[in-house]
């Protein structure tokens, strides 16, 4: 097992076994995207496999944890072969690197409805301390969470070699997500 996927269990069972709420991710009604701009057009793409581990209550917003893995070699961008382009080596090397994963280290109120989430960001093996703002709702008896977060994909090593140039995939790309999670 994965460093990072037994760290997330434990994490888990602690959180359970102290009597936190995790909530269970509606996986039909969540998305995780990939923004980014090829030849200067905006190309927005879903990630088809992912799971979120988020413990929230929303009476005490700052003892709040997540913790979300993404299937690298899911991300969807519309045709079968750049698809699998995109999980070679030279992109997100899905092969030694399965999964993308973010662990947050901290989630502070930031007024009604919004937190500030900081964390480390995993890909390609690169860890990165990150921070975000995320809106918070509750609907339909469900949390409901938003949060955009821009990167750089070449400080992560995704599009190596010729793909280095920005001029074909710029280096900006923006991770949305919109999950949805209840008891």
């Amino acid at each position: 097992m994965k460093k990072t996927a037994l760290v997330s269990l434990l994490g888990l069972a602690l959180a359970a076994s102290a009597g936190a709420a995790v909530l269970k991710t509606d996986a039909a009604k969540s998305t995780v995207t990939a923004t980014f701009k090829q030849m200067n057009v905006p190309v927005e793409s879903p990630f088809k496999k992912f799971d979120a581990a988020i413990d929230y209550n929303p009476s005490a917003p700052d003892a709040a944890k997540a913790t979300v893995n993404v299937d690298t070699a899911s991300l969807d961008l519309g045709e079968a072969d750049m698809n699998k382009e995109v999980a070679k080596k030279e992109w997100f090397n899905s092969a030694q690197f399965p999964k993308a994963s973010f662990v947050s280290t901290g989630i502070k109120s930031a007024g009604a409805g919004k937190l500030t989430v900081t964390g480390k960001l995993t890909i390609k093996g690169k860890v990165a301390d990150v921070t975000f703002p995320l809106s918070v709702k509750t609907e339909g008896g469900k949390q409901v969470f938003d949060g955009a977060l821009p990167i750089k994909r070449l400080a992560y090593n995704i599009g190596e070699g010729e793909w280095k140039d920005t001029s074909m995939v710029a280096d900006e790309v923006t991770i949305k997500f919109h999950v949805v999670a209840g008891q």
